[in-house]
Formats: structure tokens, sequence, C-alpha cells
């Protein structure tokens, strides 16, 4: 991962600060940086970030950072060529991360304004309270144009923080099946979403499995947080019966959610120890203390574009 900023920038994943952007290539002046596999595509996705750099004009714009993720086979000269490329564009270095993996194309483009994240919930209300409070302290850098419910319940929430809450309900009156009502309340929702114009879809604790259709469109941008006792204690009632079971050490993870019920890309998991003391109500309440902390980083991270995907698995940059 890297940051750039106007008179140096970098690769895998940089990190860019410039004063103005412009479409353009590198200077014919200057000597072709090595082929890349995805190069090519990276170029065209960071050239909109690239400083323009007038005559005589090396000022530095510290308000504009941006990241440049990409993804191409390991090989030598990865680093050096986005370096190369960058410093076309007169872009400094602040930051360069980077994991070696069996590669795949692709890349994202320079974002300078924030992502939209809408909120999927039901009747839980800890990871919903969670991130409306840390966005509202600056905590977490996004819009939060909407909160979407199947419930509600939790409406004088979104309120609290001035978020739009949208109540749709699986109606199976107006419906032949509850398979049709469903189908019908997941195309409402991904209508919500798109006129909200939201970039990221958090599941904090939406009580709802998703078709194949709506996973299919949005897992890649679709985080959801559960408890780490799957599959071992499914259902309701899970930290009662891990209780009884007498576990040591209860969790949560956060994924990206496909269609294969929580068996995405894992982006965080953390745990804490249980000891014969804790009560269920306690591992309740350890465990929610989780769910909290693991989906606010999954969270950052994805809107910082620190995550990338592939092979199931992830490569998370850290901050």
């Amino acid at each position: 991962m890297s940051s750039c900023a106007p008179g140096g920038c970098s690769s895998s994943e940089p990190r860019v600060q410039a004063s103005s952007f412009q479409d353009r290539r590198l200077p014919p002046t200057r000597a072709a940086a090595p082929s890349l596999p995805v190069a090519g595509a990276a170029a065209a996705a960071a050239a909109p970030a690239a400083a323009a750099r007038g005559a005589g004009d090396d000022r530095r714009r510290t308000d504009l950072t941006g990241v440049l993720a990409v993804q191409c086979p390991d090989q030598k000269g990865v680093v050096a060529s986005l370096a190369q490329l960058l410093f076309g564009f007169n872009c400094n270095i602040l930051q360069v991360r980077r994991a070696a993996a069996a590669g795949s194309s692709g890349g994202r483009p320079y974002r300078p304004q924030p992502k939209r994240m809408g909120i999927l919930v039901s009747k839980l209300d800890h990871c919903l309270w969670d991130l409306l409070i840390r966005h509202h302290s600056g905590e977490l850098r996004c819009d939060i144009p909407v909160v979407i419910s199947n419930h509600s319940d939790l409406k004088h929430v979104a309120s609290m923080f001035g978020v739009d809450f949208v109540h749709v309900p699986i109606d199976e009156g107006k419906h032949e099946s509850r398979a049709e009502a469903k189908a019908a309340q997941e195309a409402a929702i991904q209508h919500t979403l798109g006129e909200a114009g939201c970039d990221l879809i958090v599941l904090a604790r939406y009580m709802q499995i998703f078709g194949e259709d709506f996973c299919g469109r949005n897992w890649r941008r679709t985080i959801n947080i559960h408890h780490s006792f799957l599959p071992a204690f499914e259902g309701g009632r899970p930290y009662h019966r891990a209780h009884d079971r007498g576990v040591k050490i209860i969790g949560a993870t956060a994924h990206y959610a496909t269609s294969e019920l929580d068996a995405g890309p894992i982006i965080e998991q953390d745990i804490t120890r249980i000891t014969h003391r804790d009560a269920p109500a306690d591992m309740v309440r350890k465990g929610k203390d989780l769910e909290r902390l693991v989906l606010a980083r999954a969270v950052r991270w994805h809107l910082q574009d620190r995550v990338l995907v592939h092979a199931n698995k992830t490569v998370v940059f850290e901050d």
C-alpha cells in the first residue's frame, strides 16, 4: 500500500495526494515504465488522480490524498513501475504496502469523495449505535444516507443522528408465497440503496438471508458481522448453548456476504476468553463488544480501500 502527494507516489496500494487532476499520460520526455500486465489499467485509473504540473508550479495540496490499489501477477519492477508512473504526474509517495500472492487482474481508481454507506438492521441495535457514533465522531470517513430495516423498531436511533430510516418489511399478504414476498423485499432494498447512491452495504446484525441474485450483485461491497460459533452453534440463543457446552473462547467475524451463507472472504476476526465464572448474559455482553469492534475495523478498512479480495481470501493493509 502506498500514499502520494505532489512530488512523488507509489505502488501496490498507493495513497495519492495531489494538487489537481487531469487525464493524461506520462510526459513523452520521460523514459517509459516497464510493462506490467495490469499497469495499463491501473494507470488509466490513477491518471485522474495525478497532479497536473503547471509551468513552474510545484505547490503541494495536502488536502487531496487517495489510494491506488493494484492487483497483478507478482514480478520484479512492480513497485518501481508504479513509482515512476506516479512521479510522472507529480505525486508524492506517502506510504507503500504490498503483499505477494497468486495474482489476478484488477484495480481501483482514486476516490476523492467519501463512500456512501447504507446500513441494514433488524432489531438488535448495538452495531447500529456503534457505527453511527463512530461516524458522528469522525472516525468513519463516509456518508450514511440511509438505514434500512425489515422492522420499524430502530427508527428512533437513525432519527437521533439525522439519517433517513426506510422500513422494508417482508409483506406476505401481498404475495402468493413467502419466496415471492422475500424477492420483492430484496428488490425494494436494492432500489433504496441505488436511490441513495450507496457504495457500501453493512449488515449490522440484519437477521435475514439474502438470495443469490442480491448477493451476486453486491457481495464485493456488502459486509456482514456474526459471532464466531458457526457452524458449531447455529440458530437461536448461540451464547446459551455455548455456555452449556463450556466453551473457553468466543469470537466475532466480519466478512463479505456471498451467496454461500457466512462463507465469504473474511476481513477481520477477534476473540475473547471465557471462564466458568461467565454466565450466558456475560457471554452475550462480551460477544456484542467483539461484534462492535470487529465490524468497525472491517468497515473502516473497506472505506479506506485497504482490502483486496482474491480467491475467497483477503489481503488487508491494516492501519
